[in-house]
């Protein structure tokens, strides 16, 4: 039923089964960790992350709105709350919607290693990411159709009540003009806050065009992973605690046959049915960072040359991380 007795070896059995014809159909689910590199404000973690930073007073909205979300920080990106009154959740993703504008981050070490599974590999089925920084589209050898973003992009906009598509340099022209900095980081920032009403329907819902809370998840989600899911011979499960449905569904959803592995810096998963250990089957734990289990991957793979070509384009960290390994390779190659 299985393609191996035991789960492979990280990396080098893993990368001879990813060349061998036995695997011809990669499916990857992407989550936070995936991005972390590239710099990007967090938003969840305790005492540092944006929900727990928030001061509510700062936001344009009525004492009611205000009392509510310092309840529940969440509340500025639900979708009830953002029909009712759209500037709060504007003015909290006003730095992430003009830095994903200007590409203040780059795409990381593992967005680049999920490039080359399809431009080096060609066996990569679907990048299924749960991140809204579209850090993804920096990846030009990574064809758009090959991405379902999950939760939606931030480099995209839209407006929230009649869906129209609305241009994105348009949309953050209005962002920079109409939407105060609760910062205090952009002096050109206007001191109050006013709406962007939509082209087509003239009311006041254009936001980037990401899935709020207690808003629908994308259709092609749910089409794409009915035709990708039953073909798949690894999932590859990287930079997520696989806690958010439906994108954690994917584990039990693959074939029993599909190797499934497991890229993070702790185990996940045991309630979706992963195992780890020497009752696994068919489950791979990759310990460590995106960044660094994809590199491994990537050296095992043969594939340090080409990372070496855009090493100018990464993050900071990621670039560093790359050129102290291809130091070690010159080493080791002299020795």
């Amino acid at each position: 039923l299985h393609p191996f007795p035991v789960p492979p070896s990280f990396p080098r059995e893993v990368a001879a089964f990813l060349r061998s014809p036995a695997c011809r159909s990669i499916v990857v689910l992407a989550g936070a960790g995936m991005s972390v590199s590239s710099g990007i404000p967090d938003f969840r973690s305790a005492g540092v992350g944006l929900y727990d930073t928030l001061r509510p007073e700062l936001l344009t909205a009525s004492e009611l709105e205000r009392a509510l979300i310092e309840d529940d920080p969440t509340l500025a990106l639900d979708k009830v709350m953002f029909l009712q009154n759209p500037l709060p959740m504007l003015e909290l993703k006003r730095s992430f919607i003009l830095g994903t504008y200007e590409k203040q981050w780059k795409a990381t070490l593992a967005h680049r290693v999920v490039e080359l599974l399809h431009s080096k590999l060609g066996k990569l089925t679907r990048l299924y990411t749960q991140n809204i920084d579209g850090l993804e589209a920096q990846c030009t050898d990574l064809p758009s159709e090959k991405v379902v973003n999950v939760h939606g992009s931030m480099a995209a906009a839209a407006c929230e009540r009649c869906g129209r598509t609305v241009d994105f340099d348009e949309f953050c022209e209005g962002v920079r003009s109409k939407v105060k900095d609760i910062g205090g980081r952009d002096p050109a920032a206007p001191a109050e806050s006013s709406p962007i009403v939509c082209p087509a329907c003239g009311h006041p819902h254009v936001k980037p065009s990401i899935v709020l809370f207690r808003g629908s998840m994308p259709a092609e989600f749910h089409v794409k992973t009915a035709l990708d899911l039953p073909g798949c011979d690894l999932l590859i499960v990287m930079g997520t605690s696989l806690t958010v449905a439906p994108a954690n569904g994917l584990v039990y959803r693959v074939p029993p046959t599909a190797l499934r592995m497991v890229m993070n810096d702790e185990r996940v998963g045991g309630r979706l049915g992963l195992e780890y250990g020497e009752d696994s089957i068919r489950d791979v734990f990759a310990h460590g960072r995106s960044d660094e289990t994809c590199l491994d991957l990537a050296e095992e793979m043969g594939w340090l040359d080409d990372l070496a070509l855009i090493a100018d384009e990464l993050p900071e960290s990621s670039a560093r991380l790359l050129r102290e390994r291809l130091a070690q390779r010159q080493l080791q190659e002299e020795e």
